[in-house]
Order: structure tokens, then sequence, then C-alpha cells
């Protein structure tokens, strides 16, 4: 099914999340790399992964958010202005713990650091809020135990959350969310990924998760990675064969409309994010069984419906979460 409603795009900001399938090892922080074609599977550590050019609560989530800042000069045209300038850009994390900036009309990665947070969990999702941090799930192998931490996007320096994770909702797909008459009041939604069959949509509420309810139709126990938008709508990527891109009712879990995306792969490694109009899907096989390749990124324009499986091919690393907050621009920049 096609997604309607696409007249309200201009309305339209984002945030998001991942899922992933292990990894744990350290690097070196600073350089921007970029990947594509043939030319993306060289590297992956420490400088460019393929030269390519431009074109191409216990916690209280997003309060203040932007109060103290501009959005600055961040060559990303919608930014909020009441933002600061990080919240505009999309971030991955890496099954390495690395953590990137991404410019997606640049095709351009840069590296800003490594993650140092104190557990031997495995990273699995990750979401950003309007104060440019990053919110990372980790979740033990075996899916017994769960956690949530605070990253800055700045240094990549971490912080431990008041909120563990089990019962079904150790492993996530996780975003946030805004209202669109109140963006800076936001909240942070997620999809238990743990087990088979999923147990649908949750929200952070303290220190613990809300159920809100399961999936709907064909999609009822699919495990989904979530990403918002500034305008108070929700969206999963769900990993069925072929893929669906689906908004989901905030306040039931319900499926609303969804859409096919035929090409873009059955990952085992995976995330997605909204940015400048446009949905960015990151997703790689197994690693053993396919040990040499890593993610891909794909893109599905809504404006047009078309689907661009080759946007970045092959980039170097793996990734395993992805975030960008509501502050991010609703039209890709000119």
């Amino acid at each position: 099914m096609r997604i309607a409603r696409w007249c309200f795009w201009m309305a339209l900001a984002a945030s998001s999340c991942s899922a992933s399938d292990s990894g744990t090892s350290p690097t070196d922080s600073g350089q921007p790399t970029g990947g594509a074609g043939e030319n993306g599977g060289e590297g992956g550590q420490d400088g460019a992964v393929g030269a390519v050019g431009a074109g191409g609560e216990g916690e209280t989530f997003g309060a203040g958010a932007g109060t103290g800042g501009s959005s600055g000069d961040s060559g990303s045209g919608d930014a909020d202005s009441r933002c600061i300038e990080r919240a505009a850009f999309v971030y991955v994390l890496s099954q390495d713990n690395e953590l990137y900036s991404f410019k997606p009309d640049r095709k351009e990665f840069t590296k800003i650091g490594v993650l140092g947070c104190q557990t031997d969990m495995d990273p699995n999702s990750m979401a950003v809020d309007r104060d440019a941090v990053a919110w990372v799930n980790y979740a033990q192998a075996d899916d017994s135990a769960g956690t949530l931490f605070k990253v800055s996007t700045e240094d990549a320096s971490c912080e431990p959350t008041e909120t563990p994770l089990s019962e079904g909702w150790s492993r996530l797909g996780m975003g946030f969310s805004s209202d669109l008459s109140r963006p800076d009041a936001e909240q942070l939604f997620v999809a238990g990924a743990t087990g088979t069959p999923g147990i649908g949509l949750g929200r952070i509420d303290g220190p613990s998760v809300k159920p809100v309810g399961e999936f709907s139709g064909s999609l009822r126990g699919a495990s989904a990675e979530l990403t918002g938008t500034g305008d108070g709508r929700l969206f999963g990527f769900f990993t069925t064969s072929p893929v669906q891109l689906a908004e989901i009712d905030k306040e039931t879990g319900e499926i609303i409309e969804a859409t096919d995306l035929p090409g873009i792969e059955t990952p085992s490694a995976w995330a997605f994010t909204f940015w400048g109009g446009d949905f960015y899907f990151y997703t790689a096989p197994d690693r053993f069984q396919s040990a040499s390749r890593t993610t891909n990124v794909s893109r599905y324009r809504p404006s047009d419906g078309s689907i661009d499986t080759a946007y970045m091919t092959n980039i170097g690393f793996r990734i395993v979460g992805a975030g960008v907050s509501t502050c991010a621009p609703l039209e890709t920049p000119r």
C-alpha cells in the first residue's frame, strides 16, 4: 500500500533509531568518510571509506530543547531556529561502538568518536532528541536484559540512565516524536524487538516502558525500527519480505498505512531515519554469512515514490543504530 497524506510533508521534521545483531570494539575520531558503489568497501576505520563528493522518564526528554541556541549555518536549510546546529544532523552508530554524523545530501560520514559506555552488552539501537543527545539501547545477546545510555553527539561521551529494560523490552527500535503545536514536547517511542513475535509499540515513561499496543494487520508481531516527526507522526521500518515502511498510530500502535519497498534487502543489522523530505535505510546482511559486506544506504523519496537501493553501497562499517532529531530540515538543502 502507498502511504497517504504526503501533502503534510512541508510540516515535517524527524527523529529515529535502529536494530542490530552484535558488536563492540575501538577506534578514534574526526575524519569525514563516504562510500558509494564499488569504492565503499575499503576502510571504515580512521579516514575515508571511498571518496564521494557532494550531491549524490526517570529521564525527561526534550525539556527546554533549543531554547538557548540557533541553528547557525548547518547547510540544512529548514532547521528549526530554536535548535542548536548539531540537532539538524543525522547520526549513526556502528557495530563497533563508533559514532558518526551523516550528511545524506553529501553522502558523507564523519567520525565523532568511540562510545565508552560502561557495559558488556551490545549496541542495538539509537534515537536523537532535540538537544542533540543520542539515546542508545544496549542489549544482552540472549535478550535477557537491556539498558539505555545518553551519548553526546559532540564528543561521544556516555552516561547511564535509570531505565533498565527487561520483560520483552530489552532489545528495542526507538524514535523520538514531537507534537506539531509544541515541537519541544517530545516522547521517546520504542518497539519491542525481543523474541518472536515482537510485542508492539511502547514509550519510555519515567524509568520504565509503558506498553501502547500491538501493531495491527499483517504487521502484528513484526519487528520494527522507528522514526518520529516534528508534526507528531511516527513511522516504522518493518523487516518483512519485502520490507515495509508504515505510519503508526502513537495512541494505539495500530498501522495507519504502509508501503512495500521492493529491492531493499531484508537485513540482519538495520536502522533508518527521515531527513530533508526523504527516508534513508541502513541495511546489512548477517555478518557470518557475508563477512565482507558492510552497510548499504537506500533512499525512499515519498514525493515521487522512487526507491534508490544504490544510494551508497558497502560503506565500510556496519550500522546498528541511527537517529535524527525533530530539528532536522524539512526539505533537501538546495
